[in-house]
């Protein structure tokens, strides 16, 4: 299985609870966002949203129902763009579904809208699906890297340099943004280093002990030390770089030859042979 879901307090809750998951849970998701998208395009459309975004302070008052109605809310644009993002959605949902299982990918999901729901009250912030969707798609960029989507529906581009980018814009509002805004993003995705946190750390400690061992193997490198050596005129890739070297058949033994010489040499045998 891929990423670093095989966890074992994810299992100990699979067993136990596993016959609880939402199947398809994300056709259920989509399917309200096409609802709430039909729903706002008119002219009402700002109203029913209003009734539906997360307002920490509009939920102590007793509108508990802000807390999952958020989750709905499409993407504000046109309506052939809502089409294909619901559509994208869907796809990398199920495809996570499909990965996992019904009921991690569940855990996954909901641990995201309990996360994003922890980062408005702790900020104070109104609460988007902005994050827990970028959570989505962060999670099937690592499992799916070179995955191709039609960036305009004309230029192919694999879904690893799109995530780059938005890795790039979380760590842009962490580094730049004011703290309540670094909470927020952080504690959004949480979900996601959760999943594939021991996974990255992992890959991280592996490069940098490849990186080490690299450098080590270097300084015990003599400072003349190549690869390739003529034996007639002893050129080197360092003294030529532009210089091909090729073994002879006919010699006996590993005898290595720039192209100079390759075809322009005393073949060299054993005693045995001569």
């Amino acid at each position: 299985m891929k990423g670093s879901v095989g966890l074992n307090w994810l299992n100990k809750l699979e067993r136990r609870f596993g016959r609880f998951a939402i199947r398809n849970l994300m056709t259920y998701i989509v399917g309200m966002n096409g609802l709430v998208y039909a729903l706002t395009y008119n002219q009402y459309g700002g109203a029913v949203l209003g009734r539906l975004v997360l307002i920490p302070e509009l939920v102590l008052r007793g509108e508990v129902w802000r807390l999952i109605t958020y989750v709905f809310i499409p993407p504000q644009t046109s309506l052939i763009w809502i089409l294909f993002t619901l559509y994208f959605y869907y796809m990398i949902g199920n495809a996570l579904e499909h990965e996992w299982g019904s009921f991690r990918f569940n855990i996954y999901y909901f641990t995201g809208i309990l996360a994003t729901t922890a980062a408005a009250f702790l900020t104070g912030f109104i609460a988007t699906p902005v994050y827990l969707n970028l959570s989505l798609f962060l999670a099937f960029a690592r499992l799916y890297p070179d995955f191709e989507i039609l960036l305009f529906f004309v230029i192919p581009v694999k879904i690893k340099y799109l995530a780059m980018l938005n890795w790039v814009f979380f760590a842009f509002t962490v580094i730049t943004g004011a703290m309540p805004e670094k909470l927020f993003a952080v504690i959004s995705i949480i979900n996601y280093f959760l999943f594939f946190g021991k996974d990255i750390l992992s890959r991280s400690k592996t490069s940098r002990q490849v990186y080490q061992r690299r450098r080590q193997f270097k300084t015990v490198l003599p400072v003349d030390f190549t690869i390739h050596r003529c034996t007639i005129c002893g050129k080197t890739e360092k003294t030529d770089p532009k210089m091909d070297f090729r073994y002879c058949p006919q010699c006996e033994g590993d005898y290595e030859y720039c192209m100079d010489h390759v075809r322009d040499h005393v073949h060299i045998k054993t005693e045995e042979q001569k």
